[in-house]
């Protein structure tokens, strides 16, 4: 049994679809979404006769400010460091969809901002928000990478750094087992980058990445796994006109 629920939380991973959705005005100001739905037909193959059994409802959205006013008390018992981190995710704002009857499961978190370095790095949010809320401390985080924006002149940057290098090495090998126990299931597991950008793009880094009839969007694909095991392979610098 606790094999089974194993690979049910393994499969919320792997037949995972995300889309990094950002748009920078002339101004650098602009939104940014991470948008992640299940797939369902993956998820079916490693849920199997569980699957049907499924009878969660939520449909809940949250701004980040709401947990460090609701939560003060814990807030302000960290570091001025760990505040300001915080403090990075405030107008962030999240809606959790969760309904075992239309079988629809999709986590949508956004942000606008005034300038692109003040992005935060989205996939922390929900993480984050349990922190201040249960009064967890930083440092029990399990996160090993780091997103990060810059855009200056007409260069753009997205910077993914290593922040854990003991932790990094130790889910690669958990990723690679991983691949191996799932190698026969076709799952859907695509995490895919959408931009657009105020000016024509001039030239992008990765080689993959298509790029619109306008010059002025740009989509790159590639897999969960393969972002998991190398975070740093979707750095992306795009050069505009």
């Amino acid at each position: 049994m606790k094999y089974f629920f194993y690979l049910l939380l393994l499969g919320i991973v792997t037949s995972c679809e995300l889309t990094e959705t950002l748009h920078i005005n002339a101004d650098n100001s602009g939104t940014i979404t991470l948008d992640s739905h299940r797939n369902e037909n993956s998820y079916m193959q490693i849920a199997r006769e569980e699957y049907s059994k499924e009878t969660v409802f939520k449909d809940t959205t949250y701004v980040f400010q709401e947990y460090i006013d609701n939560y003060n008390a814990n807030f302000i018992k960290y570091t001025s460091q760990e505040q300001e981190l915080f403090n990075a995710f405030k107008n962030v704002k999240v809606h959790i969809q969760k309904s075992a009857y239309d079988k629809e499961f999709r986590t949508t978190i956004s942000q606008s901002f005034h300038k692109v370095e003040d992005i935060a790095d989205l996939s922390k949010t929900e993480n984050y928000a349990s922190d201040i809320k249960h009064n967890y401390a930083l440092t029990a985080e399990e996160h090993y990478y780091d997103i990060r924006f810059t855009f200056t002149g007409n260069n753009f940057n997205r910077i993914v750094s290593i922040t854990d290098e003991d932790r990094f090495q130790k889910e690669k090998e958990k990723i690679e087992q991983y691949k191996k126990q799932l190698a026969n299931l076709k799952l859907v597991q695509s995490y895919t980058l959408k931009y657009r950008f105020p000016r024509k793009i001039k030239s992008v880094s990765n080689s993959n990445a298509v790029i619109s009839a306008d010059k002025k969007s740009l989509e790159l694909q590639f897999l969960i796994f393969d972002f998991l095991q190398n975070p740093k392979s979707t750095n992306l610098e795009v050069i505009l006109e």
